[in-house]
């Protein structure tokens, strides 16, 4: 079992928003939260799935919705507490730890604040090792975990149960419900036990964004470009470097959904690259040149800083560089790409890793 405090909270937050590959709703204010909690709770304790039990009963706790909504619609803290609330009682059973649905900004950071109120520690895995649009795209629905019985509940206290047939279904009618209440929820699912957790999901995600955020903050206080070193912690690759000077974002069907452009800077002047999301970045492509897709990570980076710059905080003239991370190997399977590859998300393309669209790439010039 591991401490959590402040200072790792502050790094956590910044590795998440490099996960969360341009969503997973606003890092700031899951930081905000998460050092409230520590303030009201104490640090926070964090346990590995080694140390998880077998019999152990755990479920994920995040938010579902538009992330642009957020900068309106701020959390008042017990959302999530009152979605774990309600789902033990449907359950008629106690959780012994909390799980993050996803690494990504905000949900990344929000069950730490439900795990503390709740009395128990978070389990650092999750169930994405990214950030993704839809409930159904994690590691536990390739292993034929349940989403439901699961819980909405919004600022109000108004609480849902969702009992669907399956976790596409748990999806639409729990996403149905974050339009009704305002664009966007909390939520308790995919209760488990230990040994579930342990076969099902991704490992170390919490430590994995700590670390990430730790290299790109002792890359400023040691005054070294902190690019290089986040592209080694990563595996990842420098995609292109531009100006952005086109963005569109739309709210439609409780997703953000829209486009980044960039003029190509530096090397890549004279190119161009646009970038396609739902939430998240699902494609990055330079005129007909596919350079990285869903459902590897596409991320993007503040040129001076390195840190990284959400969908929602992306505005004109914001120089970025595009990296391409690659994925859990789970999310290489066949059934992986079923669900969270590039034609899922209506793009007529087939998967090629990253590394292999790079070679490719650095072959033909």
């Amino acid at each position: 079992m591991r401490t959590i405090g402040k200072r790792e909270v502050e790094d956590m937050a910044v590795g998440a928003a490099v996960l969360a590959s341009g969503g997973g709703g606003d890092p700031y204010i899951g930081k905000l939260m998460a050092l409230q909690a520590i303030d009201e709770y104490g640090p926070f304790q964090m346990i590995s799935l080694d140390e998880l039990p077998d019999d152990a009963f755990v479920c994920a706790s995040h938010m579902l919705g538009a992330p642009t909504v957020l900068v309106e619609k701020v959390p008042n803290g017990m959302e999530g507490v009152g979605a774990v609330d309600a789902l033990e009682k449907r359950l008629g059973r106690k959780f012994d730890a909390i799980m993050p649905l996803e690494a990504g900004g905000l949900n990344s950071l929000l069950p730490f604040q439900v795990a503390a109120a709740k009395g128990v520690p978070i389990v650092d895995c999750d169930g994405m090792g990214r950030a993704f649009p839809e409930l159904r795209h994690v590691t536990w629905t390739l292993f034929d975990i349940p989403a439901c019985p699961a819980v909405v509940c919004d600022e109000k206290g108004d609480v849902v149960t969702v009992e669907a047939v399956d976790n596409a279904w748990a999806e639409r009618l729990s996403r149905n419900a974050a339009i009704t209440t305002g664009g966007s929820v909390f939520m308790a699912d995919y209760a488990m036990t230990g040994a579930q957790a342990k076969k099902a999901s991704i490992p170390g995600t919490s430590t994995y964004c700590e670390q990430i955020g730790r290299a790109i903050r002792e890359a400023h206080e040691q005054n070294v470009d902190p690019l290089p070193v986040i592209l080694d912690l990563l595996g990842a690759f420098e995609l292109f470097r531009g100006k952005l000077d086109d963005v569109a974002r739309r709210t439609e069907g409780g997703f953000v959904r829209g486009y980044a452009h960039f003029a190509g800077i530096d090397d890549y002047a004279g190119r161009e690259c646009e970038l396609r999301f739902q939430n998240e970045h699902l494609l990055a492509k330079s005129g007909d040149e596919v350079l990285c897709s869903a459902p590897d990570l596409i991320a993007v980076l503040d040129i001076e800083t390195a840190l990284p710059i959400t969908t929602e905080g992306m505005k004109y003239g914001a120089r970025g560089v595009v990296i391409g991370i690659p994925v859990h190997e789970h999310w290489r399977s066949e059934r992986g790409l079923e669900i969270a590859g590039p034609r899922y998300f209506g793009y007529d393309i087939d998967f090629v890793p990253v590394e292999e669209r790079v070679v490719e790439s650095a072959n033909e010039q």
